[in-house]
């Protein structure tokens, strides 16, 4: 895990992207991307009296992944049990503690639960740079990492952002499969994650023959990234992958049964998708014409 400080204040440099990002429409048909466009960029108007952001990186990338080439895919993030538990968990233990050691703190913990720029607040923070592909790269560890922030009425002294390494590298952009990424921005609408859990209608014809197996979320842009040479498996019993996950071939994803699929997915985030949904990705994926 690591950790970092920001002031709590204004995203300055962040608020024009996001307004051109809503107003391209790159955000599909996640209407709620456009609500609380204030409280995204503003921290002190989700915590009165905020004063400090601390972002926390919490590392998922596996030491086993699915097996064969030509099986459905899950983005590795959700092999395991639901992130927003496991970290929750973590991040109120962790401001029980800075309470018990300084006394009464006001604030609240986040994680990926409501309008916060995750990805801004690291950057600033300094635990990496935001890449070509929008995902926030470390430059020990790569970028397989949850993000949390715990936005606290504490003063602290604040880190400062780090260097850009992408350089000329389009590695990303490149194998991109259904050319959602350009240069720092990614057309959420055109994304093999959107299109296979936020999307609840039928998925685009346009994109037949080009979701490469992945049933589930996509972990493309990542695993092509220079950076990610660097990723550590973690050691976090909770996000081990159910027994049967990574070994199920082709033919046992075509063939699954609701109750192979509750009992596989019991606690994972795969479950947002429901049974319906990860059916009809793969239905999709099979009907390549």
């Amino acid at each position: 895990m690591y950790c970092g400080i920001s002031k709590a204040e204004f995203l300055e440099e962040e608020a024009p992207h996001l307004a051109q990002w809503l107003k391209d429409n790159k955000n599909g048909k996640m209407a709620y991307m456009e609500n609380h466009f204030d409280k995204r960029l503003d921290p002190r108007k989700l915590v009165p009296g905020a004063q400090s952001v601390v972002s926390l990186l919490f590392n998922y990338y596996p030491d086993q992944q699915q097996c064969a080439d030509e099986t459905y895919k899950i983005s590795k993030y959700a092999y395991g049990e639901d992130y927003h538990f496991i970290i929750k968990d973590k991040l109120k233990t962790f401001f029980q503690e800075i309470q018990d050691e300084i006394g009464e703190v006001g604030g609240r913990v986040f994680t990926d639960s409501a309008p916060v720029m995750d990805k801004a607040w690291a950057k600033k923070s300094g635990l990496g740079w935001v890449g070509k592909n929008t995902n926030l790269i470390h430059p020990k560890n790569g970028s397989f990492f949850f993000i949390a922030e715990l936005i606290l009425d504490l003063p602290l002294n604040a880190d400062g952002p780090i260097k850009d390494y992408c350089g000329t590298c389009t590695k990303c952009i490149d194998a991109c499969p259904t050319d959602a990424i350009t240069p720092y921005v990614v057309d959420g609408s055109k994304c093999i994650s959107y299109l296979t859990i936020e999307l609840k209608d039928e998925i685009p014809n346009q994109f037949k023959g080009k979701m490469e197996n992945w049933m589930f979320g996509c972990d493309i842009c990542q695993d092509v990234c220079p950076w990610n040479r660097f990723s550590k498996a973690h050691n976090v019993p909770r996000l081990k992958p159910h027994d049967d996950l990574l070994d199920m071939k082709r033919t046992d994803w075509e063939e699954l049964t609701e109750e192979v699929f509750r009992k596989v997915f019991k606690k994972s985030a795969v479950k947002r998708t429901k049974f319906s949904g990860l059916k009809r990705n793969i239905d999709f994926i099979k009907s390549k014409n």
